[in-house]
């Protein structure tokens, strides 16, 4: 008997058959996945590269920083020179002296290039320290007697000080400056000691019903007997005695921010023209 044959013919291998068309379905799905690679890999890179640190602003790195501080150094150095020419052989002085005294007990001890390291660093220090209260002198002598001198000092305290300037003031230019910490408050003045003395009572009387049995202290800001010297304001302010905790004065800081109130016009910079010598000197100060 015989066989019947097939009547469905094999599917045709070419390019009409399933292999070239798979061939084609695996290398475009090959593309697609490393064109989400590639982009995923970018993306990654964008996350990395703005990330921000805990304030919300982007990380700078610590080369970055370092390199900062010693630009507003040599910027600090260049405008305290200009004032205190001085200022250079002051520095060598110190370094010379602290190294040399150090190398001479070395010399004594037998072991004079094993200290040799601590002299250099000791002299370093030594002549960063003479510059650092010379720039301080510099910038208060450039400051005093101008507008706004004492909030620019009161605002460079080391420490949790919360400064409000020109709380009260006339339109010559005297002002009330009120720092909230852990002394209490501290009312400081600065102009005509008559003038100011009014003003510094009227805001003792504002803050009073306020801060209940918080102490208040007063001061004025002048080289007359009885007040403050400039140069000496922020060490006099921050050798009060401590009457608060840090949760208190929180506490005290929310009850005061309630007072609300104009605010005198103070200056932003007391000195002209000297704003970059102003941050400067500020970090200067705080080291």
């Amino acid at each position: 008997m015989a066989r019947s044959k097939p009547t469905d013919s094999p599917a045709p291998a070419g390019k009409a058959g399933r292999g070239p068309a798979a061939g084609r379905g695996r290398s475009s799905g090959a593309a697609a996945g490393a064109t989400a690679a590639s982009g995923k890999g970018r993306a990654d890179k964008g996350r990395d590269k703005g990330r921000a640190g805990k304030d919300g602003e982007p990380k700078v790195g610590r080369l970055t920083k370092v390199g900062n501080q010693v630009r507003m150094i040599k910027q600090a150095y260049s405008l305290t020179q200009k004032n205190d020419p001085k200022l250079p052989w002051l520095m060598l002085i110190a370094f010379v002296a602290v190294a040399g005294v150090v190398e001479l007990v070395a010399v004594l001890l037998g072991s004079p290039f094993l200290f040799l390291p601590i002299a250099i660093v000791l002299g370093v220090l030594a002549a960063m320290i003479v510059f650092g209260r010379r720039a301080q002198g510099s910038a208060y002598r450039q400051v005093e007697g101008q507008p706004g001198a004492a909030a620019w000092v009161l605002e460079g305290m080391r420490g949790d000080w919360r400064v409000s300037a020109g709380v009260a003031g006339t339109t010559q230019l005297d002002a009330v400056h009120r720092v909230l910490g852990r002394p209490g408050v501290v009312l400081v003045g600065e102009g005509s000691p008559t003038r100011v003395r009014n003003l510094i009572a009227q805001e003792k009387r504002k803050i009073a019903r306020v801060v209940g049995d918080t102490p208040i202290y007063d001061l004025v800001v002048g080289d007359e007997e009885g007040q403050v010297p400039l140069r000496k304001l922020s060490t006099h302010v921050m050798k009060l005695p401590r009457n608060l905790s840090a949760a208190e004065v929180n506490t005290l800081g929310r009850r005061m921010s309630a007072l609300g109130g104009p605010r005198m016009p103070v200056p932003g910079g007391p000195m002209p023209g000297g704003r970059q010598m102003t941050v400067s000197a500020r970090q200067v100060r705080r080291r």
